[in-house]
């Protein structure tokens, strides 16, 4: 084959692999990505002078795929994939280093390698716009949810606080006309569980924001304190070790401070109770020029990757029927919100998880 003829054949190859590349690309699954990627990267080594030799490399973010004989042990050539401006990865094609040097490279091919990492780049950022897209959709809609959610769980509200507080009353006065100790006793639990559906109600106000908030400028490491203090028999309970860690000695945040100790209260609770026997939390304070941060680590199971964003959600609970009314996090939630703070959780390690609240400066 003369050379003429050798260097329209490459041409060609390269032309074929554009135009097959630019199709996967037009029918790419972006739940599916490494598929594509990895159809790209079979096309990239047949469009190689030396084809039966090349391998390919393609790596960006989460992804990794490889033709079958792609080594370290490879002379490469490599072009750079920018997501957004920024690096994110590359495509690396080489052939066997004892056989190849860099010279055995086209000037044709490394451009051909630039616009297959440009079309790659362009593809992972059409990824990620339909992801931040789909997150916004989904945030929207669980806030339509949680709208008009919030409206029905404040009429049942209003509706149940009536009905409960009569029956309270009505329940103190049998009580104190009866002397039968097994009435009085079966009088008792119907108060009780009267205390306790109030308290499941006064859950629902706070999550519909129907309780008024009293904000004031306060001192936060003592509250903390005095949460713990209350949660010292369920501590002590399970013999828990309690490590407390405070940044400094003054930090002041402007918050409720009902509402703040309802939040400390149910996520330190939450962690007794998810802990192993013997086990540790740990309760630390932190402070910069932009926010206040408390971490609240646990070692218990953790949280399942799976239910991760479900866990504010109200009514949402792991915890078996009659332990939890699944509205301590949501409050939680809807009271960190209106503070204009953040919470997040993440993997403690080696186990357990770490609640982290984020407050705003004064």
């Amino acid at each position: 084959m003369n050379s003429t003829e050798a260097i329209l054949k490459e041409r060609i190859k390269e032309l074929t692999c554009l135009h097959e590349v630019t199709s996967i690309i037009v029918n790419s699954d972006y739940d599916q990505l490494h598929i594509s990627l990895e159809a790209i990267a079979y096309c990239l080594k047949k469009a190689w002078q030396f084809d039966k030799d090349a391998e390919v490399e393609i790596k960006s973010g989460v992804y990794r795929v490889k033709t079958k004989g792609f080594s370290t042990l490879m002379t490469t050539i490599k072009s750079e994939i920018k997501v957004f401006n920024k690096v994110d990865g590359h495509i690396l094609v080489g052939y066997p280093e004892y056989k190849y040097s860099k010279s055995d490279f086209l000037e044709e091919e490394e451009v051909l390698l630039d616009n297959i990492s440009l079309a790659v780049s362009n593809l992972l950022e059409r990824k990620q716009i339909k992801d931040s897209e789909e997150k916004v959709k989904r945030q929207m809609e669980r806030t339509d949810r949680l709208h008009i959610l919030g409206e029905i769980t404040a009429g049942i509200a209003h509706e149940l606080n009536t009905p409960l507080a009569n029956i309270l009353g009505f329940t103190e006065l049998l009580k104190e006309r009866i002397s039968d100790k097994e009435a009085s006793r079966d009088l008792q639990k119907i108060v009780d569980n009267t205390i306790f559906s109030r308290e499941i109600v006064k859950k629902l106000m706070f999550f519909a924001c129907e309780m008024p908030q009293e904000m004031d400028v306060i001192q936060l490491n003592p509250i903390i304190d005095n949460v713990l203090k209350l949660l010292q028999p369920s501590l002590k309970a399970k013999k828990i070790q309690l490590v407390k860690s405070f940044g400094a000695a003054d930090i002041q945040l402007r918050a409720d401070t009902v509402q703040l100790t309802q939040v400390l209260f149910n996520l330190i609770m939450n962690a007794v109770y998810y802990s192993p026997e013997g086990g540790k939390i740990t309760v630390e304070v932190e402070g910069n020029k932009n926010n206040n941060k408390i971490h609240i680590k646990d070692e218990g199971p953790g949280i399942d990757p799976g239910i991760g964003d479900k866990i504010f959600e109200p009514f949402f609970t792991t915890k078996p029927i009659g332990d939890g009314s699944g509205l301590g996090l949501s409050v939680v939630h809807g009271i960190i919100s209106s503070h204009k703070g953040s919470i997040s959780h993440r993997q403690n390690h080696p186990k357990g998880t770490v609640f982290t609240v984020n407050f705003p400066k004064l």
